[in-house]
C-alpha cells in the first residue's frame, strides 16, 4: 500500500536533493528514511528559504516518488556523511501552503507539532490535494 509523507526541510536543502534525485532528512538521519517504502510519494514542505536563518516561506517545494533502492550513506560537502534515498522528483512548482490550509486534513488544529517531528503521513486525499497544486494535473 502506497503511503504519503511530508517533511520539513529548508528550501535551500531542497533543491540540493531535488538537483541530485535524493532526499534527506533531519541532517541525514537513517531512521526516517528507514520509513519509506518504494512507491511512496514524498513532499518536501519547506518553513525557510534557508536554514537555520533563512526567510519565512511556508511552502511546499518538492514532489516525487520513493526509488527502489534502500537508504544508503553519502558524502556531503565540509566532509561529513549522511543518508540519502533516492527519490523521482517531478517537475512541480512551489506552492504557498496557506493556498490549500482550507482543503488539508492534516492542517487541522496544531498541525506545527507534526512539522516538528521533520517526517510525518498524511492522508491520499491530502496527498492529492498537494500533488496537484504542485503540478496542475
Amino acid at each position: 500500500m502506497t503511503r504519503h509523507w511530508i517533511s520539513v526541510v529548508s528550501r535551500e536543502h531542497v533543491l540540493i536533493g531535488v538537483a541530485g534525485g535524493f532526499a534527506m532528512m533531519n541532517h541525514g538521519k537513517l531512521a526516517p528514511l528507514k520509513r519509506l517504502n518504494p512507491g511512496d510519494s514524498l513532499t518536501y514542505y519547506s518553513p525557510k528559504t534557508a536554514w537555520p536563518e533563512g526567510e519565512p516561506l511556508k511552502a511546499f517545494t518538492a514532489t516525487g516518488t520513493v526509488g527502489a533502492a534502500p537508504p544508503y550513506g553519502a558524502e556531503m560537502p565540509g566532509g561529513w556523511t549522511g543518508n540519502r534515498i533516492d527519490i523521482d522528483w517531478m517537475t512541480a512548482r512551489e506552492t504557498p501552503i496557506v493556498n490549500l490550509t482550507d482543503r488539508l486534513e492534516f492542517t487541522k488544529g496544531n498541525w506545527g507539532m507534526l512539522a516538528r517531528r521533520s517526517l510525518f503521513e498524511i492522508s491520499d486525499a491530502d496527498f492529492r490535494t498537494i500533488r496537484a497544486a504542485m503540478t496542475g494535473d
